[in-house]
């Protein structure tokens, strides 16, 4: 294992400008934690809110901060008391502090499991943010097979992996994204309805009896959409749109709450079997995290964005 380490850090709040990549200490696995060399680990909408101080309305965050949570690479230190790790071994994780966009990041044993091989490394450092909260998002409404859904930014990050986890269930999903994705949401098995003008028509064009489940991943009013759509309120989730489900009584998810180890080892096996695909929008390398976070601003991705350390 090398000296060094190279790892995203910022002093203060503020725009991608904010974000550096320096030199730090190469972390010490304490017990019950393993040391990973990161290979693989995605970018995400929250993380750009973070960095912006949206999540820290009393400004009691402690500078120089970290960022990043997705990760995927190999044990190279294991602490004391762990077992069932060993070095060499191919991982996927997270890390809970905000620190997975660097070269090396030390986590808990129980925070990873093994990465089959048949799982790339861009999908295997996708799968925490996004896979957890497309999996906490599907449990929390209740969506059985042969209903309607509709998914919006359904080719994003967490919406490209919702569609697939409910048209693997049965469900009939109305995705709403771009012109651009209708080819690949018909591929991923759902039927594509694009934003814009008139989306409340073409969606009851598209379920004349309705949608049973709304699944917000974009924001920007689609959850007052689905209560026009006369979806029940317990059937609105969002991740997108805070302000609105304060407001309007629908629901917030977030994926961390209920993500666990074994809920990667259920999605890295969907990969395996051909179930589940993370589409990859765009890799990049660990220095090149503000041209990341620039693209992820856009909002137009299909799928994941993703820093090879």
């Amino acid at each position: 294992m090398e000296t060094r380490n190279s790892a995203v850090r910022l002093d203060r709040y503020g725009d991608v400008g904010v974000l550096d990549v320096r030199d730090v200490e190469v972390p010490v696995a304490g017990p019950e934690e393993v040391v990973v060399e990161v290979v693989a680990t995605s970018i995400n909408p929250g993380e750009a809110a973070i960095r912006e101080g949206a999540m820290d309305p009393d400004r009691s965050a402690v500078f120089p901060m970290g960022e990043g949570s997705d990760v995927a690479g190999r044990v190279v230190e294991v602490g004391v008391d762990v077992t069932g790790w060993a070095v060499g071994d191919e991982v996927i994780g997270w890390s809970g502090q905000r620190s997975a966009h660097a070269r090396y990041v030390v986590v808990p044993s129980a925070q990873v499991t093994p990465r089959p091989e048949q799982v790339p490394w861009e999908q295997a450092g996708s799968l925490y943010v996004a896979g957890g909260t497309a999996v906490a998002m599907r449990d929390a409404v209740s969506a059985q097979p042969g209903q309607t859904v509709t998914v919006t930014a359904a080719a994003g990050g967490v919406g490209s992996i919702l569609t697939q986890l409910l048209v693997h269930r049965g469900v009939r999903v109305l995705g709403v994204a771009g012109p651009d994705n209708d080819s690949w949401l018909r591929g991923a098995g759902a039927e594509p309805v694009n934003r814009g003008d008139d989306l409340a028509e073409r969606l009851r064009s598209a379920a004349p009896d309705g949608v049973v489940a709304f699944f917000d991943c974009y924001g920007q009013g689609y959850t007052d959409l689905a209560l026009e759509l006369g979806v029940p309120l317990q059937q609105v989730v969002t991740i997108a749109d805070f302000e609105a489900a304060r407001s309007n009584g629908t629901r917030v998810v977030f994926g961390y709450e209920s993500t666990t180890a074994g809920t990667l080892a259920d999605l890295a096996q969907m990969i395996v079997s051909d179930d589940l695909v993370v589409p990859i929008a765009a890799t990049y390398a660990l220095d090149e995290v503000r041209a990341a976070y620039t693209a992820l601003a856009e909002r137009r991705t299909r799928g994941k964005i993703v820093l090879l350390p």
